[in-house]
């Protein structure tokens, strides 16, 4: 059995998974998440603050063991002056989800093999080992958006919920849900803090670059 997940960007890494598919989506967003889900945490546990936008590392924070948010705490706190949360979701997004997922596998949450792309490429297969254990999360991600008392959720779901949305992460919350559930969303959204507002910003920025660039700069 794979142990808990201690991270909020390791759950949100496995909220991606689609067991009808038997397959993880989202990857296009995934790293902006993650980095988002890392900021976000940190931020609940008092290691970041928020001074008009921007992230600020808090003196003598204690270093998180998940190497994600690690890396994250020591880039804000070593940086020359405060910078903006887009900034810090941005950057260096792409390397997030392999440090989640190589987490996540020596957990044994995570099956990981190489193997090549058309035969050429170098890449990685990765398989869910209990896909019971990631449907409790999903479960319990689902209860929070579909509930009656978001005061009421926990901190980890609500903050689950609040950033699949901005990253329009489908295997939490459906196109459907987006618009029935809109009020509930805010609401968890509002317990977040800033975050998946500024995530929902660099989301929709990036698809309408990739819609342009496919148009051909319209």
């Amino acid at each position: 059995m794979p142990t808990t997940p201690i991270s909020l960007p390791e759950r949100l890494y496995l909220l991606g998974y689609d067991p009808q598919r038997k397959r993880f989506t989202g990857s296009g967003e995934r790293g902006c998440l993650l980095r988002a889900a890392a900021l976000t945490e940190l931020l609940a546990a008092g290691a970041l603050r928020d001074e008009g936008g921007k992230a600020v590392a808090v003196p003598r924070a204690t270093p998180p063991a998940d190497p994600l948010l690690a890396q994250v705490l020591e880039e804000v706190a070593g940086d020359t002056r405060p910078r903006s949360w887009q900034h810090w979701v941005r950057r260096r997004a792409r390397h997030a989800p392999g440090l989640v997922r190589d987490r996540l596998a020596a957990a044994r949450w995570l099956r990981v093999e190489p193997h090549r792309v058309l035969g050429i490429f170098p890449g990685h297969s990765v398989t869910v080992r209990d896909t019971r254990a990631v449907r409790r999360l999903a479960d319990s991600a689902r209860a929070a958006l579909h509930g009656t008392r978001p005061e009421e959720v926990a901190e980890a779901d609500a903050a689950a919920v609040a950033l699949a949305a901005a990253a329009r992460l489908r295997t939490v919350v459906s196109r459907a849900d987006g618009k029935r559930r809109r009020d509930r969303i805010d609401a968890l959204t509002a317990r977040t803090g800033p975050v998946p507002k500024v995530l929902r910003k660099v989301v929709d920025a990036s698809r309408a670059a990739t819609v342009a660039a496919s148009s051909g700069g319209g």
